[in-house]
């Protein structure tokens, strides 16, 4: 499997992700520069945390504007895999492709720990492979991680089976505790924990691993010579 990390001005975890699928899990990566249309055949784009382009006006509010958004949004319509990580969930939602915002964390202050979260549904390609009832243990980095939307957004999610991941002891104020959500098309999530940050002992946890595996054995399925 093939993975794009998208750099933008002000990416900081491009690297992080780029080792993560490349290293510990031992797929190719590739970087995509926020300025090119082309993917480079990648199977899963990965939108990277950070601050992209300083997090001028709101955080995503420039980036969504990138030569590269068009083509990823083209890729995310044709089935493609998407995943926004912090930063690229912010960006997943100010270009339309995640419903909802993310706005200040309660408390007005960025938060960077360790948190415990639990995967909401088993039917996506990003928590397929995690056990039921497990919590993660993946730490997040942010100021503006508190999600929110109007209820009835908050109802179809909870109704379409789309909230990924939800916190344990809820760090930043997100309504109903969603720490990652899905589109309708169930292949684009994004989600403000860090799971690259995540993937090996020496970093503290390696539960993030089971994120990316999961969407790996998602995608070996379906491309299986058996089938």
């Amino acid at each position: 499997m093939k993975f794009g990390v998208v750099v933008f001005p002000g990416s900081n975890c491009d690297h992080d992700a780029w080792y993560a699928a490349s290293a510990n899990l031992g797929h190719q990566a590739e970087f995509l520069w926020h300025s090119d249309s082309s993917l480079k055949g990648s199977d899963c784009v990965i939108l990277p945390g950070g601050f992209s382009y300083g997090d001028y006006l709101r955080c995503g509010a420039i980036a969504k504007f990138s030569p590269v958004m068009a083509s990823v949004k083209r890729f995310a319509a044709e089935g493609g895999y998407v995943m926004g990580i912090c930063n690229g969930f912010q960006i997943l939602t100010e270009c339309g492709l995640l419903p909802g915002a993310l706005v200040r964390n309660r408390g007005l202050k960025f938060i960077c720990k360790e948190v415990r979260l639990t995967a909401a549904t088993a039917n996506s390609p990003y928590t397929r492979a995690i056990p039921t009832g497990a919590e993660l243990r993946i730490p997040i980095a942010h100021g503006e991680g508190c999600y929110v939307a109007d209820d009835a957004t908050l109802d179809m999610l909870e109704a379409g089976d789309r909230v990924a991941f939800r916190y344990v002891e809820n760090p930043n104020g997100s309504l109903r505790d969603i720490a990652g959500v899905l589109n309708e098309g169930r292949n684009v999530m994004g989600m403000m924990p860090h799971p690259e940050r995540a993937t090996e002992p020496l970093m503290g946890s390696s539960d993030g691993r089971m994120v990316f595996e999961s969407l790996i054995q998602c995608y070996a399925s379906q491309f299986s010579p058996a089938k």
